[in-house]
């Protein structure tokens, strides 16, 4: 098999019709058996292809037909084995990325340096500052002896590090270089922009180099960006490799290390699975902040609140049906509403009042400019893996859109930080309870969790601050809760028709203010189980606006982010994972108001 000849060219121009270039260069290079890289953009080209030695020689004949490319040169090398798997050609904004306005290559640039040149300057030792405008992990391969790094991640954070560059170069010779020179005809400018005055770039950059001067003042290879990683001095493939995760060049040494595992880690990025856990959380705390501020339902947007048509109203008038399923809203309210085109159909047209609705529809009640109130967003994430994710939620902050919250939930939050995937909680969590919640990360998982709630499978832990000193140290609480929603939306015991209902707790201390701290364990899920059932026993929970002391019930459920919080929190849960099927136990620390003083403190 003949060598495989690699080309690594650019030119900065001005390109037009980039759209039917692209499809005539890709059409060509296919035909040609080519495989690489050519970006287009309207300030020039950048390439990368390798492939037999007629067909590299064919491109570059098109290419050079094409207007402002005619004096394209290339550097060329060859390899034991094609590089690049694919040929693509692709339409860019810049064909090197920088970001940086008015900087035109095209137009002009910094002078060059020759690699002759640059090797007589350093043989004869002359004073000049190299400065390697290269990425980070690029330089680990090889850089010319006594070049500055700049520590940079991307070609983009070049100009923020120019800034750290000491004043006195300003006036001083600097010769930048990179690769092959594109960086440099970019960052000669723009260092001439920032007040230098003796700027060179090397001409052709480090390939160029090798061409002609070989390794002369350079240690180690030049990382390139295919599959060859490294070329040496003589432009011939190196034994280096490339971790698959981090990217890092890695040398022959770095490859005989026991923690480099060839598409898995290397010694750069190697950790233990608890090390890469705690990794992944932090970064997914860091856009759980992102997401969360300014929150995002603090800005008005109209909000569709959707209606679903059950068995019970098929047939019926959609003015009947809203009436029925929100009776709380007067009739002639629901149809200034239709008539003011706030109701509309699933696929956003208007629906009028007296359109039949049938079972299984789903209609809009649009809300326009809508904005929801501030909610507690110190959301705290304790544990992720492909299956679950588990959180400390605060108060208040509700657990998934109702009523007035849409956005400002923590569904909608974690969706954002998730997404395409769509978490989905796992069970029920008062928007004023705080504590340990777990969300499924998919609905398969999700099918396999929700049901260990329902069957009462999971193990449920609560700390309750409460008014009042419980006189003995265990009791029980079996009163049966009302199943349907009455004043604020709050339950009440009915012993006639409620659902069964069963709560533990235990006197963990009874502080001098007249309060106590429970543990509680709810053996049942009834809504505001642990509430009533206090309420009921005459000790309810401090901070309470619904569940009043004396059987009294307040005017809201609703807490506000400036209120007292509801001294009721989430403290344990013990599940079986849906994935493992291992007993997994999650546990959240303590607040303040858990302590002998916390009231106290927080009621002053």
């Amino acid at each position: 098999m003949p060598p495989i000849v690699n080309i690594a060219a650019y030119q900065f121009a001005e390109l037009s019709d980039l759209k039917p270039l692209r499809e005539r260069l890709l059409a060509h290079c296919k035909a040609a058996g080519l495989k690489g890289t050519i970006l287009l953009s309207t300030e020039g080209i950048n390439l990368f292809v390798a492939g037999e030695r007629a067909a590299v020689d064919e491109l570059l004949d098109e290419l050079r037909r094409i207007p402002g490319l005619e004096s394209l040169t290339a550097k060329i090398s060859v390899s034991r084995h094609q590089p690049f798997n694919r040929m693509l050609v692709r339409i860019k904004r810049e064909i090197i990325a920088f970001g940086v306005p008015g900087i035109e290559p095209a137009k002009r640039t910094s002078p060059k340096l020759s690699a002759g040149e640059l090797k007589r300057w350093l043989d004869e030792g002359r004073p000049v500052h190299l400065l390697d405008t290269r990425n980070e992990y690029e330089i680990k391969l090889g850089t010319f002896a006594g070049a500055t790094t700049l520590g940079i991640d991307h070609f983009r954070d070049f100009p923020a590090a120019v800034a750290t560059l000491p004043a006195e170069w300003k006036e001083q010779p600097v010769v930048m270089f990179c690769t092959g020179g594109i960086r440099c005809e970019k960052a000669g400018p723009f260092m001439e922009r920032e007040g230098f005055q003796n700027i060179f770039q090397l001409d052709g950059g480090i390939l160029k180099y090798f061409e002609e001067c070989g390794g002369a003042h350079y240690q180690g290879e030049c990382f390139v960006f295919d599959q060859r990683v490294g070329v040496d001095p003589e432009l011939g493939e190196t034994d280096s490799d490339q971790c698959f995760v981090c990217l890092t060049p890695l040398s022959a040494d770095d490859q005989r290390d026991a923690r480099f595992v060839k598409g898995v880690s290397c010694p750069y990025c190697y950790a233990t699975d608890d090390e890469r856990r705690a990794r992944t959380l932090a970064t997914r705390q860091a856009r759980l902040r992102e997401v969360a501020s300014p929150l995002p339902g603090s800005h008005p947007y109209d909000n569709y609140r959707p209606l679903h048509v059950s068995a019970a109203y098929d047939g019926h008038t959609l003015l009947d049906f809203l009436a029925g399923i929100l009776s709380h809203v007067q009739q002639s309210e629901w149809q200034a509403l239709c008539d003011a085109g706030r109701l509309l159909r699933s696929d956003y047209q208007v629906a009028s009042a007296t359109q039949i609705v049938r079972a299984g529809e789903r209609y809009l009640h649009k809300l326009p400019a809508t904005r929801e109130p501030d909610v507690n967003v110190d959301i705290r994430l304790l544990y992720e893996d492909e299956a679950i994710i588990v959180l400390h939620k605060p108060a208040p902050l509700p657990l998934h859109p109702s009523g007035r919250f849409n956005r400002n939930t923590l569904q909608y939050l974690l969706q954002e930080v998730y997404r395409p995937q769509k978490p989905r909680p796992a069970h029920r969590l008062d928007a004023n309870t705080s504590g340990v919640v777990v969300f499924a990360r998919t609905s398969h998982f999700a099918g396999l969790l929700q049901p260990q709630f329902a069957r009462g499978e999971v193990e449920k832990v609560y700390i309750a601050r409460v008014q009042g000193t419980p006189p003995h140290d265990e009791f029980t609480c079996d009163a049966p809760i009302s199943t349907e929603a009455g004043e604020i939306g709050s339950r009440t015991v009915d012993v006639e028709s409620g659902l069964a209902a069963r709560t533990e707790f235990r006197v963990i201390e009874r502080f001098a203010d007249g309060t106590s701290l429970l543990e509680v364990r709810p053996l049942t899920g009834r809504t505001n189980q642990i509430r009533v059932h206090l309420w009921q026993l005459g000790w309810p929970i401090c901070g309470e606006q619904s569940y009043l002391p004396g059987q009294q019930l307040g005017d809201t459920q609703t807490h506000t982010i400036d209120d007292l919080p509801l001294c009721l929190l989430a403290r344990r849960l013990t599940f079986t994972h849906p994935l493992t099927k291992q007993r997994m136990t999650f546990e959240t620390s303590l607040p303040d108001w858990a302590e002998a003083s916390g009231w106290q403190d927080h009621t002053l």
